[in-house]
């Protein structure tokens, strides 16, 4: 398909491509096109999907990142793999998403095909397909650039039941990777902060790793993936709910020496800090040392690790027990350490 809006006066979002005329029907076009879209196809009003038996997940996100562009991704790859990991971390396996995209007047029509080229890449490497969508257009100074809202539809298989109330005494805590890249790269770029190496987002389509464990084992009881609010607020949610203490071990909890420099000179805790690619698994005892090894013969888990165990009390808390011998209560953040990091 020839690229409708590569006119050299057409290099910026105008008000018109949001008026439903000959402006917005080529805006249409560069977006189905750079997605990969049904081609010939008329474009309807909504998509129709084919639906398994059994039972479907379904997920809504909105995404106003500021940087739109940071290191090791930008606003489009983020749209993709939050959503993708919002159906996974329900046993999901994702297969449709719509994008629908508010475009600030004035917003460079380049930055715009660069996010959708972003988009069709981690579509592609989610195995999802991106099925309909809306585009509209607002006023300069209205959107901070670009903003984007989806949805997801995902297929959850026979048997698979995963909830934040599902931890039982015994069980082990599995966590995927190392903590606090996502965050702290969105905080170099945004504040422009050298911290003396480089930091890259983990952002990733975590149902790569997470349908393959589920097929694989039975006794994983609860997924969350550690998004605003960190580790901390993801293990304090699945303490509450499910009336149990989770007991964390802080040496066994990744951390890389760059994430743990950085939290050291801007006073931040590693477990406060936002991931897009890091989830917490609650696995049975008897299942837990083999699902860690799966885990980490996986690109996604590679360095995966068992950061704790499930007691009974005290009920509703999560304890850290230092590096120092000592023991101290992991709380949820009182408040976002670092606005519009997804």
């Amino acid at each position: 398909m020839t690229d409708p809006m590569s006119a050299e006066t057409r290099e910026r979002i105008l008000l018109a491509h949001g008026g439903g005329g000959m402006l917005m029907k080529e805006l249409v076009e560069l977006i189905v096109g750079r997605l990969g879209g049904p081609g010939a196809e008329p474009l309807q009003d909504s998509a129709t999907l084919p639906v398994e038996a059994g039972r479907i997940a379904f997920t809504t996100d909105s995404f106003v990142t500021s940087p739109l562009f940071f290191p090791g991704g930008d606003i489009g790859r983020l749209a993709v793999c939050g959503t993708v990991n919002d159906l996974a971390m329900s046993g999901a396996r994702p297969a449709w998403l719509s994008l629908s995209f508010i475009v600030e007047e004035g917003f460079p029509l380049d930055d715009l095909a660069r996010v959708l080229d972003s988009i069709a890449a981690a579509a592609s490497e989610a195995g999802v397909a991106i099925v309909t969508g809306d585009t509209k257009v607002v006023d300069r100074g209205k959107a901070d650039g670009l903003f984007i809202n989806t949805s997801g539809v995902g297929v959850v298989p026979p048997g698979v039941e995963l909830s934040s109330a599902g931890a039982r005494p015994g069980d082990a805590v599995l966590l995927n990777g190392s903590v606090g890249e996502h965050g702290l790269a969105i905080l170099s770029r945004r504040e422009g902060i050298d911290f003396g190496s480089a930091l890259e987002s983990d952002c990733a389509p975590l149902s790569l790793l997470t349908v393959p464990l589920l097929e694989r084992f039975k006794t994983v009881r609860a997924m969350r993936d550690a998004t605003r609010g960190g580790l901390a607020s993801i293990l304090n949610e699945i303490a509450a709910d499910s009336g149990v203490c989770l007991h964390l071990d802080e040496g066994a909890i990744p951390v890389s020496e760059a994430v743990r420099r950085a939290c050291e000179l801007m006073g931040y805790d590693p477990l406060h800090i936002a991931n897009e690619g890091k989830f917490v698994a609650v696995v049975g005892g008897e299942e837990a040392d083999e699902a860690l090894a799966f885990m980490r013969s996986h690109p996604l888990g590679a360095a995966a690790a068992r950061i704790g165990e499930v007691t009974e009390r005290p009920e509703g808390m999560v304890v850290l027990r230092t590096l120092f011998g000592g023991e101290r209560v992991v709380d949820v953040p009182y408040g976002d350490i670092l606005p519009r990091i997804c």
